[in-house]
């Protein structure tokens, strides 16, 4: 017998105070475009399994989301907060100005750094996705067959990609996660083992019109 188990994730709205690197600040997001969600969560299946991150952003998407479904199909619970799907902890990086940052630092296409540099007092990329796969995992597991819809973060989403298509971490950099699209993952148990598909990545559903800006970190 074979089962898939649909991820559909989606990366939070835009933080407005952006000027800063944020990493794993708890900062608030933009969830005033009603347009954006409302064409988000048309492409949603009902009866899902909701996730955020445990970052407050994640979870005011996420709530911006379901308010724009009908009430028979919004989640019977609040969304499960996964720490594990937190964006990457920047360390010492978290707060300075972007522009300053980057006049200090040789610069690297896609990220803040290479993928194997760890922020001074926090995670590199590499990290972050030893800390995704096993949470990812243990999920898939226990949601087996499931839709699961998870609000998350650009890296986590990159770390997710990267998991599943087996690619080296700084080619996973090299994908582009905005604000609100939807990556959409699946996994299927066969009898010859199990596999991953990947459905779509960065779907921007919302009209040419709304605004869809997006700022990495």
């Amino acid at each position: 017998m074979s089962s898939e188990t649909h991820w559909w994730w989606i990366r939070h709205a835009p933080v407005p105070d952006n000027a800063c690197i944020y990493g794993q600040r708890d900062v608030d997001s933009d969830c005033t475009n009603e347009d954006v969600f409302r064409a988000v969560a048309a492409e949603l299946p009902k009866g899902a399994v909701w996730l955020t991150s445990n970052l407050s952003r994640t979870v005011q998407t996420a709530d911006a989301i379901t308010a724009q479904i009908a009430e028979r199909k919004r989640p019977k619970q609040a969304p499960l907060k996964v720490p594990e799907f937190a964006e990457q902890h920047l360390g010492e990086w978290q707060g300075v100005p972007r522009e300053e940052f980057y006049k200090m630092r040789k610069p690297v296409p896609f990220w803040f750094g290479p993928a194997h540099e760890r922020a001074p007092g926090g995670e590199s990329f590499n990290d972050l996705i030893e800390r995704v796969k096993p949470a990812m995992e243990r999920l898939t597991q226990e949601y087996a067959g499931c839709d699961i819809v998870a609000v998350a973060h650009g890296g986590t989403i990159k770390a997710m990609l990267a998991i599943a298509l087996e690619l080296s971490p700084d080619r996973a950099l090299a994908f582009s996660i905005d604000n609100c699209s939807i990556t959409r993952a699946d996994h299927l148990r066969t009898p010859d083992g199990d596999f991953w598909r990947i459905g779509t990545v960065n779907h921007r559903p919302w009209p040419r019109c709304a605004d869809g800006a997006s700022v990495h970190g």
